[in-house]
């Protein structure tokens, strides 16, 4: 089958109809940028996507990097991909002219990269890690640091990772061991082991730089506690050159379901005693600096199981109009040929629901973009706002993304019947790899935890008033008679999240936070498919308001698709909210003896 990526005609869609990326251009910042050179930006990487990166991907998952001699080897394309990436400027592309970057709006900057992420999401990897490792130093290292990492990060000549996870820890890292002691030269020595790190180990380039979350001895107990470290693989020379081996080690590749290009890796620092490392910002505020970066990366998570459940929706589209089974139950006349699959309703079930469920999850991605850049360059009022809204939002983007991609990806191998699990055909791996995406960047119950016990209370619930009235902006402005009900329908539902809301509050006030996010899943579930909801309001209000005439039909199938999302996806969120009111205690209640 030929490869599938982003469809440009929904992605200006996005861009520029629902998201009004045009608006952008008004600022000082992006006032050198227009439509023409976003699309330009678009083709260029729509042609790299397609000539490096789609060509490997198969072939990357099949043969998967091993540790060889004490080196990684992988397939010479991955690297061939990652310079051709950073030779085309797509790693600096958020970063300002004087850093020699394209200084792309977040959006614009997305989009692109979801193009690579589409077609070849494990060699995407380590470029959006690098990228999102660059940023921590760019906002909270030193000039020192700046010069001696960030610029041969942006050059591209090393590349980026993020050491959080240890082996006894998994999420909590309020007990991670690894230590830093500080030397008389103002460096550290790092002590600790760290699992799971993407990146971790490769032979991109001349160097990684781990950004790596550890204790300084002496100061405060659990996550106030926590430092982060810049730790090279390499020391560097007084040049800024990559010189002797630090106290890295590989301890081994992890060999995992999905995402088997990207290196995933056992590492340990200061084996020898002899680990170097360098305190980015001030000690004891590693969590936070991270924070910036692992927010980076949740959002791009999300975005990448969006795109890739379009991926999987996309195969099986093309073949349910190709494959030819079967004949209409009022129409069983043998005699006539057999039709495409795509005529069967239960086959248009399928794909309807995978497009519901991938659109709408790149849609809240690309807002959540949206949001990035309202925060860097929008006034102040407006720029504390989506502030605001993307740390509430946060644990949405990418969770239900990642959940509900993943979905439309199993629907995909659904459509291909038994070819769909073959590995002759291209939506099984899509499903592998999706299916870390509920667990990269935190678990979905650990996201679930993260919105129900902390971020709806921040600001005294300040997020889910505005996010409620951003809503309304949009239900408001709904005129057309086809997207009216839709909008009366997200309108009815607010205030059983609103009152779903009160009662968790409620429970945990009178029971304690265990009982009260005991449905923390439920939560979060709630949240996401309204969200969705608007997502597909946004998008059903930009369809219908489409002039060309060629753009007919791709108004209809967003018409359409909002039309099943309310109708049979929406009233899940009521089932949610009355569990939550309800205060349901099933899963409190579960004896761990009765399993």
């Amino acid at each position: 089958m030929s490869d599938v990526i982003l469809d440009r005609r929904d992605l200006s869609f996005q861009l520029f109809e629902v998201l009004d990326t045009d608006s952008l251009f008004a600022r000082p910042r992006f006032e050198d940028h227009s439509r023409e050179t976003i699309e330009a930006a678009l083709d260029t990487a729509e042609k790299l996507a397609r000539e490096k990166f789609a060509n490997h991907n198969a072939l990357s998952d099949k043969e998967e990097p091993a540790f060889v001699d004490g080196k990684v080897v992988m397939r010479p394309e991955v690297k061939e991909a990652f310079d051709a990436y950073i030779n085309a400027g797509f790693l600096s592309s958020r970063a300002s002219f004087e850093e020699g970057g394209m200084q792309l709006p977040e959006i614009a900057a997305a989009a692109c990269k979801g193009m690579f992420t589409c077609v070849n999401p494990s060699s995407t990897g380590y470029a959006f890690l690098t990228a999102a490792a660059a940023n921590v130093i760019r906002n909270f290292g030193s000039d020192t640091l700046k010069t001696r990492f960030l610029e041969p990060m942006m050059a591209g000549r090393f590349t980026g990772t993020m050491a959080l996870t240890e082996p006894h820890a998994g999420s909590s890292l309020t007990d991670i061991r690894t230590r830093a002691v500080p030397q008389d030269d103002g460096s550290y020595r790092l002590k600790g082991n760290k699992i799971f790190i993407s990146g971790g180990e490769n032979e991109l380039a001349d160097n990684i730089v781990h950004l790596v979350l550890a204790k300084i001895p002496g100061g405060p107990e659990g996550v106030k506690g926590i430092s982060l470290f810049v730790v090279p693989k390499y020391r560097l020379d007084d040049d800024g050159n990559p010189d002797a081996r630090n106290d890295v080690i590989l301890a081994g590749l992890i060999h995992k379901l999905g995402y088997r290009g990207t290196t995933s890796t056992a590492l340990t620092f200061g084996d020898g005693d002899d680990c170097h490392g360098y305190l980015v910002g001030e000690p004891h505020q590693g969590l936070r600096y991270m924070f910036q970066m692992m927010n980076e990366a949740r959002v791009g998570v999300g975005f990448g199981a969006g795109l890739l459940g379009y991926r999987g929706y996309r195969f099986a589209l093309d073949y349910a109009r190709d494959r030819v089974q079967g004949r209409h139950p009022d129409d069983a006349d043998f005699s006539k040929p057999q039709v495409p699959i795509i005529e069967h309703a239960d086959v248009k079930r399928l794909l309807l629901t995978q497009k519901a469920y991938a659109e709408a999850a790149i849609a809240m991605s690309l807002y959540g973009y949206r949001l990035v850049d309202e925060i860097q360059t929008g006034e102040e009022a407006a720029a504390k706002e989506a502030e605001l809204l993307l740390d509430l939002l946060t644990p949405v983007l990418k969770t239900w993304p990642s959940e509900f991609g993943l979905k439309a990806n199993d629907m995909a191998i659904q459509v291909f019947g038994g070819a769909g699990y073959t590995r002759e055909y291209p939506v099984e791996q899509v499903w592998r790899d999706n299916r870390l995406n509920p667990i990269h960047e935190g678990t979905t119950g650990v996201h679930g935890l993260d919105l129900l016990g902390r971020k709806v209370w921040m600001d005294n619930g300040k997020g889910m008033i505005l996010l409620a009235s951003r809503i309304m902006v949009d239900v408001q402005a709904t005129t057309d008679e086809r997207c009216k009900p839709m909008a009366e329908a997200l309108q009815a539902m607010l205030p059983n999240i609103e009152k779903a809301t009160q009662a968790v509050g409620k429970q945990m006030a009178s029971d304690g936070p265990r009982a009260a996010l005991s449905n923390a899943n439920a939560y979060l579930q709630l949240l996401g498919h309204t969200v969705a909801a608007w997502m597909w309001l946004r998008q059903a209000n930009a369809a219908v308001a489409l002039s060309n005439p060629d753009d007919a039909i791709f108004a209809k199938g967003k018409l359409q698709a909002a039309r099943y999302f309310f109708r049979w996806e929406l009233p899940r969120v009521e089932w949610d909210a009355q569990q939550l009111i309800n205060g349901d205690d099933t899963f409190m209640e579960m004896d761990p003896s009765w399993f």
